[in-house]
């Protein structure tokens, strides 16, 4: 709040913007998908309706991207390391309170192969009626955070609950 002299002035509890990252880290992912998907809906409708459809999902998929990109790289420095193995911790606070149910298919320094057999971000945006924005918000950004963690890893994956499959099939490598 300005206080008249140019400073602003903290109102108590409010702290630095690291200590507001850490309050929303606190939150498991699903109920942030959820809270993000309760604004995000009502904001593609309005751009859907001002740009056209796809314009707003082109919009929304850029954003969602560069979001995932910096999360990942993120993710890489916090960890302080980006192999392939460091990177499976990650898939834990996916999974977080249920979020996915995992068949792991193989691990080692070069592969990580599992398939998700029960995703509840898709059930998510289904009772929200949003299931069209669900690939966007939540399938969509696991190529870009792997890409800003390491590089040089990739995903492949054919198919996904969100898009009617009966699991998804993550297939990430890493280079020799």
């Amino acid at each position: 709040m300005e206080d008249g002299t140019g400073t602003t002035e903290r109102s108590e509890g409010s702290g630095t913007a690291e200590d507001v990252l850490a309050r929303i880290a606190s939150v498991d992912l699903l109920t942030r998908r959820g809270i993000e998907a309760m604004i995000v809906g009502p904001l593609y409708r309005a751009f859907s309706d001002e740009f056209g459809p796809e314009n707003a999902l082109k919009a929304i998929r850029k954003v969602v991207e560069d979001i995932s990109l910096e999360q990942g790289a993120n993710l890489a420095e916090a960890l302080g390391n980006r192999s392939l193995n460091t990177f499976c911790g990650a898939i834990r606070a996916w999974s977080s309170g249920g979020a996915l149910e995992i068949e792991m298919v193989e691990q080692d320094d070069q592969r990580l192969s599992f398939n998700v057999t029960r995703c509840r971000y898709a059930e998510l945006y289904d009772e929200l009626g949003i299931r069209e924005l669900g690939v966007i918000l939540s399938c969509s950004r696991d190529f870009a955070l792997i890409r800003g963690f390491n590089p040089d890893m990739g995903l492949t994956r054919t198919q996904t609950i969100m898009e009617g499959a009966d699991h998804c099939d993550f297939r990430i490598t890493m280079p020799v």
